[in-house]
């Protein structure tokens, strides 16, 4: 049996993992849930999973919770960000699930690290903001990262048992979202509807967007250089409209190893649950007979420029995947809000770039300092 924490229990990776979790009581645990704002939804996982503490990063929203918790439950509420370090390092979680969006994630998984936890990871922005950071903790700590995102969790599986010195390249596969045909042209007017849209998969808003930018993908090939210790020019980003094939390693053989599956974030979850043994699951099987025909493209980084800026960041270094991360997470929640239209993502992001004055080898202050002044940056710009 193992314990588990989950950090975003109400958000898309959240519910899927207690998804799994309640189909494999014999083998999980709930000991502690924690969310941003959705109260009312977390009050339903506590019915059901009775974790021993439980937090609301909103203070207002915590104290509201209070207010409406059945006298029945007792559990232990905490908030801010000292309430998701409390659950990050509970001396009885096996493995930490970081599920939250966006830069958040960073502080409590590098609490966890410290305490030696799993983390099973699917909170991006941890890696490609603090990176060096966070590998260079977790090894120091001797701990596992285990990936959740369907593609690095694709790659994870590819290499078990391999020598990372064989490796030629990464190859991270993309469904091209929900514009893959679209021209420049088309995507200056499409709305936030039609971008949250996507033919495959079904996320949060954030990466939703993300994906229709490309984004997404810009960011799995900085997380990968730092998961799989890889350098940015050996990771490519293939289009594969089926999103049957999650990823795949091409090795100094010319071998290349792929992972296939249903596109459902369940079987990621759960092998990062169960790892290293694999616990029997009732998901749909794939049947390639059925699907027919794999088909595969090049990235348009003319007509996505957001790839484009996440490769020139990874390879400049330093503080520029912090810059690029934060002013993508101001410019989508802008986008969301109708504030800005599509292709300004790209354009404010680039602006930011170019105003950055790098700083290499970061501390995590500094990080966190970069963190804010790209935000502040962006916010000045689209007033």
């Amino acid at each position: 049996m193992k314990n588990i924490a989950i950090l975003g229990s109400t958000g898309s990776i959240g519910t899927q993992a207690l998804e799994v979790i309640r189909n494999n009581k014999d083998d999980f645990n709930i000991v502690a849930l924690a969310v941003n704002t959705n109260i009312y939804k977390l009050l339903e996982q506590i019915k059901e999973f009775k974790p021993k503490i439980i937090a609301v990063y909103d203070e207002d929203k915590a104290k509201k919770l209070k207010e409406i918790l059945p006298n029945n439950i007792n559990i232990e509420i905490y908030w801010g960000m000292e309430g998701l370090k409390a659950i990050a390092s509970l001396e009885e979680v096996d493995i930490l699930i970081t599920a939250l969006v966006g830069m958040i994630g960073l502080i409590p998984t590098l609490e966890a690290i410290n305490k030696g936890k799993t983390i099973a990871l699917a909170n991006k922005e941890t890696l490609v903001t603090a990176g060096s950071l966070v590998m260079k903790k977790a090894k120091e700590k001797g701990v596992n990262i285990i990936p959740v995102d369907s593609e690095h969790s694709a790659i994870f599986q590819c290499l078990n048992g391999e020598d990372n010195k064989s490796i030629e390249k990464l190859i991270l596969t993309a469904s091209g979202g929900p514009f893959r045909n679209k021209t420049k042209e088309e995507l200056l007017t499409v709305t936030k509807n039609e971008a949250l849209k996507h033919p495959n998969w079904s996320m949060g808003k954030k990466i939703t967007i993300d994906s229709a930018t490309l984004m997404n993908k810009g960011l799995e090939v900085i997380e990968a250089r730092w998961l799989f210790d890889i350098d940015g020019d050996n990771i490519d980003v293939l289009v594969h409209p089926q999103s049957i094939i999650h990823s795949m390693v091409q090795f100094k053989d010319s071998s290349v190893i792929a992972q296939l599956g249903n596109p459902d974030m369940k079987l990621p979850i759960q092998y990062a649950l169960s790892y290293p043994n694999r616990i029997y699951s009732n998901f749909e099987r794939l049947d390639l007979v059925k699907i027919s025909s794999l088909t595969f493209e090049k990235p348009d980084m003319d007509t996505f420029p957001c790839l484009k800026l996440a490769y020139e960041s990874l390879k400049n270094g330093g503080t520029y995947p912090t810059v690029l991360n934060a002013a993508n997470e101001v410019l989508v929640s802008e986008f969301l809000n109708d504030n800005i239209k599509f292709y300004d993502i790209p354009l404010y992001i680039e602006k930011a770039l170019e105003k950055h004055s790098c700083v290499n080898n970061p501390t995590l202050e500094e990080i966190l300092y970069v963190d804010n002044w790209s935000r502040e940056f962006i916010k000045e710009i689209v007033k």
